[in-house]
């Protein structure tokens, strides 16, 4: 079906434009994963620019969202984004530019974080104007080339820099509206993409063009079908060479060929993520300092947030380095290790597809290792950073198999799960959402889970044992407000039975006690205690002696969770 065309690039063009992109980098996502050659061969760029757009389109909802009012003029349509009540041009880039940077992954994401960041720094400076035309959209294509080149320590021509840079130069010789605009700088994009083989030996060596610059002319292509209501025709990725009479896909070695490996095996073991809040003299130190432990350096960002990117030997100094400059979180290290980035697709053995797995969201290290255990494939929430539908995506993926039972174990995850699951069976994965709202009540599916059985009868039996185990946490209270069991101050000990605050106290021990014997009241068989790192070390001693002497005919297992967030999870079944 076509799109409805923008005339102007305004709020609605901008929300357009991101969803556009997203089911866009959707379907391009596995064919640009496979041509990922460069800077490292790990095979992630599509799916790095999936993540990276998927939380850009989430930020820019989340505008939307918050401007929906009841009381807007009679008459007024989606056109009328930026007036009545509708976000503006600058509301809507603003986000999408913060929204790409906060959520940027790898090498490709961090550096489309920084592209549409730079177009956004000239789309917010129109004034009130509630949309722009094709001058507007040129000179941003053009600084957002500018900026993201700026961002790389060490720019290489051949890779995305190089197919943004020919956008920004064909949008130039347009005198046009935004669709003519768009259209060129498509245009521009893909020939420059169709010649970075030439430019860059490792690509031609594969016989493949570069992944991320692939990426952003997929993005381009939803900005053309923003303005004009169609896509352009698909751009065909090419296979590697054909040598020998023998053809094979890009990344697969054969007799003779050269495979390509950037690094020759021996580049940084580690790629470093973080966001980072720092001064623009901080950073700019910190540059330095990184460039000098490894390569693939990339910042990106500004007025105090920047998302920092580097491939290293030592991780710990990378993080290190960020400590000293700011504040670094959300931090992510990747080790390039075997059968990862520097081993050729040659060496790797495919493995066969299993029938049935299950992969469950988990929020500490501790439970990771027990459902690893109980066989799951772990999917680890750390706190305050819930995962998003793509990286469901990639555990459903990861599993490798024909049937997969999902646990979200958290009902907030509840619409991103449902998300995922639907993405996955569209791949051909037969999946099987089971709403489990806490890890407790993941453990006792996963205990009675049995891949022998059907598979209809086995997502019964876990719903059914998941459904029967009635869950609590004990957690601290990070601010004054309300809840159902009163008014709590910031440090008030909180305990939550199925998800609502019951038990407000000073102690974690008779918080504990307290939720503990209001949950045995209903009856039990079973209490599981997953205690965090920040709990008293005798809290597990207490409430295991609570339950031998007042519930003799209930059992107590306990876990450690590790840094879980709550400091203690509660299960009874």
């Amino acid at each position: 079906m076509a799109q409805v065309p923008q005339r102007f690039f305004d709020a609605l063009a901008v929300r357009t434009w991101c969803g556009l992109s997203l089911r866009a980098l959707g379907r391009a996502r596995e064919e640009i994963d496979a041509i990922n050659v460069y800077p490292v061969a790990d095979g992630d760029t599509g799916t790095n620019l999936y993540l990276t757009v998927e939380s850009a389109v989430a930020a820019v909802e989340a505008v939307f969202a918050a401007h929906e009012t009841d009381d807007r003029p009679a008459g007024a349509g989606e056109g009328a984004a930026g007036a009545g009540g509708g976000p503006s041009l600058a509301d809507a880039v603003g986000a999408m530019a913060h929204g790409a940077l906060i959520g940027a992954r790898g090498n490709s994401g961090t550096i489309l974080a920084q592209l549409l960041r730079g177009m956004a720094q000239v789309l917010t400076t129109g004034g009130d104007s509630g949309h722009t035309g094709g001058p507007g959209l040129r000179l941003a294509l053009r600084h957002a080339a500018v900026s993201a080149r700026q961002a790389v320590a060490h720019p290489v021509e051949g890779t995305v820099l190089t197919v943004a840079s020919a956008a920004a130069d064909a949008a130039e010789d347009v005198e046009g509206d935004c669709a003519e605009v768009a259209r060129a700088a498509y245009e521009g994009a893909r020939v420059a993409l169709a010649a970075t083989p030439g430019r860059l030996p490792v690509l031609e060596r594969a016989g493949v063009v570069d992944a991320g610059g692939r990426g952003l002319v997929t993005v381009l292509a939803a900005l053309v079908e923003t303005f004009t209501g169609r896509a352009p025709e698909p751009f065909a990725v090419p296979h590697a060479r054909v040598e020998h009479g023998a053809e094979h896909p890009a990344g697969e070695h054969a007799p003779g060929k050269e495979c390509p490996e950037p690094d020759a095996g021996n580049g940084p073991a580690f790629e470093v993520i973080y966001l980072l809040e720092a001064g623009d003299a901080a950073v700019t130190r910190l540059r330095q300092r990184l460039d000098a432990l490894g390569d693939s350096l990339v910042v990106v960002g500004g007025d105090g947030l920047w998302n920092v990117h580097v491939h290293v030997d030592d991780a710990g100094a990378a993080v290190e380095a960020g400590v000293e400059a700011g504040r670094p979180y959300r931090i992510r290290i990747t080790h390039f290790g075997h059968g990862d980035a520097h081993t050729t697709a040659s060496a790797r053995t495919p493995r066969e597809r299993a029938q049935r797995a299950v992969v469950a969201v988990v929020p500490g290290e501790g439970l990771a290792a027990l459902y690893t255990e109980g066989g799951a494939t772990t999917l680890l929430a750390r706190p305050g950073e819930p995962p998003a539908s793509g990286e469901l995506v990639q555990a459903l993926r990861r599993a490798h198999a024909r049937e997969v039972v999902l646990l979200p174990n958290d009902a907030e995850l509840r619409h991103t799960a449902a998300a995922a699951a639907e993405q996955a069976r569209t791949e051909g994965i037969r999946v099987a959402l089971i709403p489990t709202r806490s890890a407790v009540q993941g453990i006792a599916a996963l205990a009675v889970h049995e891949p022998e059985r059907r598979f209809d009868e086995d997502v019964v039996a876990m719903t059914s044992a998941a459904g029967a185990t009635r869950h609590a946490e004990v957690t601290v209270a990070e601010r004054q407000s309300w809840t159902t069991a009163g008014i709590c101050q910031a440090g008030d000990v909180l305990g939550l039975i199925d998800g609502d605050v019951a038990v407000i106290g000073a102690d974690v021990a008779q918080v504990a006690a307290t939720v503990l014997d209001r949950m045995l009241s209903a009856g039990g068989e079973l209490v599981t205690l997953v205690i965090g790192d920040e709990a008293p070390r005798t809290v597990a001693d207490h409430l295991e002696t609570r339950v031998r002497e007042t519930h003799l005919a209930v059992d107590t297992v306990v876990y450690r969770g590790g840094r879980q967030g709550a400091l203690l999870l509660v299960g009874v079944e």
